[in-house]
């Protein structure tokens, strides 16, 4: 049997979970996902975790793992996801990797780091702590993390300190160590599927999903997750419809800006997403209005997969 890997990817609400659910349960295989938010326990409904029915009938690996205060990177991910798949292919299954963190879904599939890639939320949170307590802050983290990078630079270049503590808290390597190329080679084919929508389209979707999770109870879910003792600066939280929302428990912002700044700040990561995913090489894109609905994608991937098998 080929050693071979789906990978679902695309922008946030275009039904990859869905489409990855109907290919698990016809394929009899399961599911990992590549979605760096839905790895934290108790981050449900801002994530669009999948329900417990669901992970009832698929396995799925990567979901609920990790505490929201618990560290977790880039590099990990790889490792730990390569095991996975090896599993999987040891028992004749296609894996099936699902998700929307383009960086995550590069660490597999390629194993090579470019030190060029930003992970946002890392970012994000950085640029907190040098608001709060400037760039010797800063440097002060990164002599912490990375004595041997802090020792060659100077707190004014705060942008250079911001970087190499962006690539640790990334990768959990100084960034020295990205200077020497790592290479990675594994006998796997990565098939890569998208799901695309016209804009107009994707962003009702997810103005949609945005008034069902208030609906359903997110401000509920974070105020759960606050009461647990966590704290909200926490880097999990520093996710789009957290913040938003713990800016209006905070008393800052009103409930219906709130929502508003939901509705924009998704709209501008699957922006973002796309962005990223249309520059993957080999990737095949289908467009879902001219397929109708997900099933017909799915049996589509399944009969592409089964003609590139007998091919080989």
């Amino acid at each position: 049997m080929e050693r071979k890997v789906i990978v679902l990817a695309g922008p946030t609400c275009s039904g990859k979970t869905t489409l990855g659910v109907l290919l698990a349960d016809k394929l009899n295989s399961e599911i990992i996902s590549a979605d760096s938010r839905q790895f934290y326990k108790y981050l449900d409904l801002g994530t669009a975790k999948p329900g417990e029915e669901i992970l009832k009938k698929v396995k799925h690996h990567f979901i609920n793992v990790l505490e929201p205060d618990e560290y977790f990177n880039v590099s990990l991910f790889e490792k730990q996801a390569l095991n996975i798949v090896e599993g999987l292919l040891g028992k004749d299954k296609i894996p099936i990797v699902v998700g929307g963190s383009g960086l995550y879904i590069k660490a597999l599939t390629e194993g090579i780091f470019d030190e060029a890639d930003i992970n946002e939320e890392i970012r994000s949170e950085l640029m907190l702590i040098k608001e709060r307590a400037g760039i010797e802050g800063l440097y002060k983290e990164l002599e912490k993390v990375d004595a041997e990078s802090a020792a060659k630079m100077l707190p004014q270049n705060w942008k250079r300190v911001l970087r190499a503590l962006e690539v640790f808290y990334t990768t959990g390597q100084p960034i020295w160590k990205f200077h020497e190329k790592q290479e990675r080679e594994v006998d796997i084919d990565f098939k890569m599927y998208g799901l695309n929508w016209e804009r107009e389209v994707l962003y009702k979707n997810i103005e949609a999903r945005v008034d069902d999770m208030i609906t359903n109870g997110l401000i509920e879910e974070i105020k759960y997750i606050l009461d647990k003792g966590y704290s909200k600066t926490l880097n999990s939280l520093n996710t789009v419809g957290y913040k938003e929302i713990i800016s209006y428990l905070d008393g800052e912002i009103s409930q219906d800006t709130a929502v508003d700044l939901i509705k924009r700040n998704t709209r501008r990561y699957a922006k973002r997403q796309m962005t990223w995913f249309r520059k993957v090489e080999g990737m095949h894109w289908f467009d879902v209005a001219s397929f109708g609905d997900l099933d017909n994608i799915c049996e589509e991937i399944i009969k592409s997969e089964t003609l590139y098998e007998r091919e080989n």
